[in-house]
């Protein structure tokens, strides 16, 4: 019995020795048959030739100016614009365009949209206002444009007639945009952000435009109609003279003042508007020079009614200057403050009205 075990257990001893011997054994890898073609050439297709970039448009070098009083910084060439700032006298600014009638600089201002701001050009002196592009209109004909410049002191108005709702006022040399009119061409619709849907309405009397019948004509409730002024209807009314507004300067709150300095402002422009025997009677302008020789130049749209008069320290001074007169020099002292008065002549009948511009320079 032991002996048939012993058997046993050698046969399976040996069995197992085969088994391992088998699972151990190295298989020989086959190698692999690569097969190689040649691509057809691929020829790289030569990229098209691309145009350059049209260049950037020129830009306009800026034109240097000075501010001859303290005046606001407007977000339009108008006094209806948003104030975005105040610049102090003898401030230099830098112009980059004008409005259609000159009567307004663009200048280059952090605060404004686009970095760019509107002072009444008046107040600003420069040497090269030639060379100050016009903004709007047409340069060969600037008021050939969807733009007004206003004549005289106007009301805004919500509708095409006297018997709407002011929505304010607009002043002599403010610019407009126009936007459309009404059907006879006598009221001028405008862009005007204080109104409904940001237009107004003018009398076309009181303001200087020309291709308005070119715009749309509008009706009361704001549709559209069409684009021709109807033949037979004449298109500029009869101007009515309105009162000058009442600004209640005085000699000692003048409505413009000056301290020429050498080196720094050297000239003032002022023009202003009085009426009699309604709505502002006279104004105040005072001065004070640092030379012995002051140049004045005074125009305006009557001569006669227009009463002027030179103060020094509060005392009429002898010197006679009226409107129309060639440039006047006029001796001063560096140590005294001067004033100019304007006013109207008196008037009982009908109402006077009479716009002036006084230009006042040192010399040199």
């Amino acid at each position: 019995m032991a002996f048939h075990k012993t058997i046993l257990f050698s046969t399976l001893l040996l069995l197992i020795t085969s088994c391992a011997g088998q699972v151990n054994e190295a298989v020989p890898t086959s190698t692999a048959l690569l097969l190689t073609s040649t691509l057809p050439v691929t020829l790289t297709p030569v990229p098209s030739e691309t145009p350059l970039p049209l260049p950037p448009p020129p830009t306009v070098a800026p034109v240097e100016g000075t501010s001859s009083t303290q005046i606001n910084v407007r977000s339009e060439p108008s006094t209806s614009g948003n104030v975005l700032g105040i610049i102090p006298p003898n401030t230099k600014v830098h112009i980059i365009g004008k409005d259609p009638g000159g009567n307004w600089w663009q200048i280059l201002y952090e605060q404004g949209t686009e970095g760019k701001g509107w002072v009444t050009a008046q107040y600003v002196t420069t040497a090269n206002a030639d060379a100050v592009p016009v903004i709007g209109g047409n340069t060969t004909d600037p008021n050939n444009g969807n733009v007004a410049i206003v004549q005289q002191q106007i009301n805004v108005r919500s509708g095409p007639g006297t018997g709407f709702n002011s929505l304010g006022t607009l002043n002599a040399q403010d610019v407009v945009g126009l936007t459309g009119k009404d059907a006879n061409g006598a009221w001028l619709q405008i862009s005007y952000s204080t109104g409904p849907d940001g237009k107004g309405w003018i009398n076309a009397a009181f303001v200087q435009a020309r291709g308005v019948e070119n715009l749309p004509i509008i009706t009361e409730a704001g549709q559209i109609v069409g684009t021709g002024t109807p033949t037979g209807i004449p298109f500029t009314p009869t101007a009515t003279v309105l009162p000058a507004w009442a600004d209640h300067d005085s000699q000692n709150d003048p409505v413009a003042s000056v301290i020429f300095e050498p080196g720094g402002t050297n000239i003032l422009v002022y023009s202003g508007d009085i009426s009699s025997p309604q709505g502002d009677a006279e104004d105040w302008i005072n001065f004070k020079p640092y030379s012995q020789t002051i140049f004045a130049t005074i125009t305006c749209t009557e001569n006669e009614p227009l009463q002027l008069e030179l103060l020094e320290n509060g005392v009429p001074a002898s010197v006679d200057i009226a409107c129309g007169d060639l440039t006047k020099q006029i001796h001063v002292s560096p140590d005294f403050t001067y004033s100019i008065h304007v006013s109207a002549s008196p008037s009982t009948s009908t109402l006077l009205y009479i716009h002036y511009t006084i230009k006042l320079e040192t010399s040199s």
